[in-house]
């Protein structure tokens, strides 16, 4: 007996080495799953099938699953998955933690009705500008981004307006290492350029994404402050550019930087200088 009981012990701990990396895969299947229903309005399992490259009875397996964790909702009659109540609400402890999803409602709804163009919120994560807030303008031809959506940093007036609170050599090794994306004629898409561009948002308070994802849309951004004088977010309004002229940015501009600072110090935050 004292010869087979260590193999039998070495057995059933190699059982439960195996089968970490098997909940491992699972967990990770699962997440990406959400990731992909998040972005979408509803998801056939046959496109997320297509999605993920597997097979759709494991897909139906997973989505069961987390369908019973409430993390997604099916509908009987299109067959389309949903994002379920608890995800969202899971998201919404996100935004209390950071304070921004309750306090700053008021002051993007102000900022909405002052420049008539949809005003939005936005952190930094990763190197990327992910959306969490957003006050769409009342005007038929509107700017419009899912919250949760990531956008480029370097081409995002949000981004630039987080970026310019930096040192150039944080600014490089968060951007310098990788190839910045070229969106149109107007993108920065070269680091000297776009630090040159950031000692211009500096010296203002507010920067301006000019046409530099989009066509035909503009953006107005500035820094949003913890009490470090951090920049944990940035504020914005986006619009056509056809609203949004040049001279009129010019005029928005200590808007957006305002209402900012406003939200900075509801939230108990000050701006680096006032420290």
């Amino acid at each position: 007996m004292s010869v087979i009981e260590p193999v039998k012990g070495k057995r059933g701990r190699k059982a439960a080495a195996d089968a970490a990396p098997s909940s491992v895969q699972v967990l990770d299947r699962s997440l990406k799953l959400l990731a992909i229903i998040a972005d979408n309005d509803g998801s056939a399992l046959s496109e997320l099938a297509d999605q993920t490259g597997l097979a759709p009875s494991t897909i139906h397996r997973l989505l069961t699953s987390l369908q019973n964790h409430g993390m997604v909702a099916h509908d009987p009659e299109t067959g389309d998955w949903t994002i379920g109540v608890e995800a969202f609400a899971i998201g919404n402890a996100f935004l209390r933690f950071r304070k921004l999803g309750t306090i700053s409602r008021r002051f993007l709804k102000r900022l909405m009705e002052e420049c008539g163009e949809t005003a939005n919120i936005g952190i930094e994560d990763d190197g990327d500008v992910v959306f969490i807030s957003q006050v769409e303008s009342h005007a038929p031809m509107r700017a419009f981004y899912r919250p949760g959506r990531r956008g480029p940093i370097h081409a995002s007036g949000i981004g630039k307006a987080i970026l310019s609170t930096w040192s150039d050599a944080e600014i490089g090794r968060t951007v310098g290492g990788k190839q910045l994306a070229h969106f149109t004629d107007h993108t920065l898409d070269t680091l000297p350029a776009l630090l040159k561009n950031i000692q211009e948002i500096r010296s203002r308070g507010w920067s301006i994404d000019d046409e530099e994802h989009t066509l035909g849309m503009r953006c107005i951004a500035a820094p949003i402050f913890n009490e470090h004088g951090e920049a944990i977010a940035g504020m914005s309004i986006s619009g056509p550019a056809v609203r949004l002229p040049k001279e009129k940015l010019i005029v928005l501009g200590p808007v957006i930087r305002d209402a900012a600072d406003e939200l900075t110090r509801a939230m108990g935050g000050k701006r680096p200088e006032e420290l």
